[in-house]
């Protein structure tokens, strides 16, 4: 006689979905470096902030910064002061807004559906590679993607109830997004919204909720001060650089170098719900029938529209797609729920685990190729770091792992998934990511560190990285070195210098000292 599978009660189920959350948002965030450029810059502009104790307005190395609103800078800075300038400080915001967040999903699924689903989803949310990034990172949209759930489950459980009491929580939930991140806070929620209303042909509901004056009062009560008091303090340069440049202009056209085609975020989508990727493809089968549920097609509506919005967009970043990842986790609850086995759904993670093992090779293969000496620099970094740490190894011994859970027949499909999931998600944030960090921002910071030691001023030649600002403690010119300045850059534009003094250097990354005679270029 089969053996029943194992299934946890609903404690222990409870306890390992708070571990997940644990270890995919808190574990580690206070152990390695700032990354450039994003988690740099805003960490700086808080650093900065607390410096000058200017509280309303942000600045970067000295310069006005308007790229986002002022919510994030605040939580940064409250978590500064609170425990002082240090990696841990500037991520702890995110990570208990992806905390927050995670727990909006809990109770909405555990409302809509059962308590089941609502842990599974809870669970697949929190191993979500992508989600898993920005969770520990010091930027804002993780906070953001709180808001958003918040507002649209809000707006999903008005229509569902009538109640008022939901269009209250939702516009304040677009108040604090929109004092995160901008306009994008309302915009989705707004259009997702509105073409749900429509499809359930009722939008006389949806004009009232959106026209409740309390409901709007109360969103104006929470994002306008802050809008009013920058706009009276800086004028048309605010609205020209938040809402002009870094809202309007990110739509119509791409800055920064962050363009694609339209096809760009399939990949995105592919590698950033991993380990759940075989769950979306899920999703497609029985579509019709599935979309006679009201919240199949509410989901289905989010996400297609910031799919396709985003798609469109002219400034392409792979966080972008994360707005519309919430209602995927909904439904996956529901998918993961009812599946019988579970070892094809874990080819997806398998087979990234055993991409991440071949990579050694892959760079090997690639050294010989590259004549930029600071890509060279970069990758030899890789390969010693992944030697030091028997990287293939590790990875390889995961992915068979992760094959091997699905065929034990004591445990619940759903839970062997999951806990393969965990061997994915914890493999890549443990060890690829801290290793990452080792090449790509050590360095950075040890030669700010070098540079405040030393109290060096310091010039950035050909190089961005805001995290310096962070760890040196002061700002720095971008430009051409003068005779007897130091200068951060890399490896590959010490020829174009001449001939140079080395203060410091690893990975491609070097702190030089200019020869205090000028030197023919």
């Amino acid at each position: 006689m089969k053996p029943e599978p194992f299934k946890p009660n609903r404690n222990l189920l409870l306890a390992g979905v708070a571990l997940i959350v644990f270890l995919s948002f808190f574990a580690g965030i206070g152990s390695g470096p700032l990354f450039d450029v994003d988690e740099g810059a805003f960490s700086e502009a808080t650093r900065e902030m607390l410096v000058s104790k200017n509280y309303l307005t942000t600045y970067l190395n000295g310069i006005l910064r308007f790229d986002k609103p002022i919510l994030v800078y605040w939580l940064q800075l409250l978590s500064v002061k609170s425990f002082g300038i240090t990696e841990l400080a500037f991520r702890l915001p995110s990570a208990i807004a992806a905390t927050l967040w995670a727990g909006a999903i809990f109770l909405f699924v555990r409302r809509e559906r059962n308590e089941t689903e609502a842990i599974l989803a809870t669970a697949l949310m929190a191993l979500s590679l992508q989600v898993s990034i920005i969770a520990k990172a010091a930027i804002a949209d993780a906070v953001l993607n709180l808001c958003l759930a918040v507002t649209l489950t809000a707006l999903f459980n008005h229509w569902r109830t009538k109640r008022r009491s939901w269009i209250y929580v939702a516009f304040a939930a677009m108040g604090f997004g929109m004092l995160d991140k901008g306009p994008v806070a309302l915009l989705i929620p707004g259009a997702v919204s509105f073409l749900f209303f429509l499809v359930q042909k009722e939008l006389k509901a949806w004009f009232r909720a959106m026209l409740n004056p309390t409901a709007i009062a109360l969103f104006l009560v929470i994002a306008l001060p802050w809008y009013l008091l920058e706009y009276r303090e800086q004028g048309q340069a605010f609205i020209d650089g938040f809402f002009m440049k870094h809202n309007v202009g990110r739509f119509g056209g791409s800055m920064e170098g962050h363009s694609g085609s339209l096809l760009y975020y399939i990949p995105v989508v592919l590698v950033g719900l991993m380990p759940s990727t075989g769950l979306f493809f899920g999703l497609f089968t029985k579509l019709r029938e599935r979309l006679a549920d009201p919240l199949w097609q509410f989901c289905m509506i989010w996400f297609a529209f910031v799919f396709v919005f985003f798609s469109l967009s002219g400034t392409k970043l792979p966080h972008y797609m994360i707005y519309g990842y919430t209602p995927l986790f909904i439904l996956f609850g529901a998918e993961l729920s009812k599946i019988e086995r579970s070892w094809l759904l874990a080819l997806w993670p398998t087979g990234l685990l055993l991409i991440l093992a071949a990579l050694p090779l892959v760079l090997r293969q690639l050294m010989p190729s590259m004549e930029n000496l600071f890509i060279q620099a970069q990758l030899q970094g890789f390969l010693t770091e992944m030697a030091a740490n028997r990287f293939s190894l590790l990875m390889l011994a995961a992915a068979a792992l992760c094959m091997i859970l699905q065929f034990l027949p004591r445990l619940a499909s759903s839970l062997r998934f999951i806990l393969g999931g965990a061997l994915l998600t914890f493999s890549f944030n443990f060890i690829a990511m801290p290793m990452a960090s080792r090449v790509m921002q050590e360095p950075v910071k040890e030669a700010a560190l070098l540079a405040r030691k030393e109290g060096l001023k310091i010039v950035m030649w050909k190089v961005y990285y805001p995290s310096f600002f962070v760890y040196s403690g002061s700002f720095a010119e971008r430009r051409h070195p003068e005779p007897g300045e130091v200068t951060l850059t890399t490896i590959d534009r010490l020829e174009k210098l001449g001939p140079v003094e080395t203060l410091y250097g690893k990975y491609g990354i070097m702190l030089v000292r200019m020869p205090t005679q000028p030197t023919s270029r």
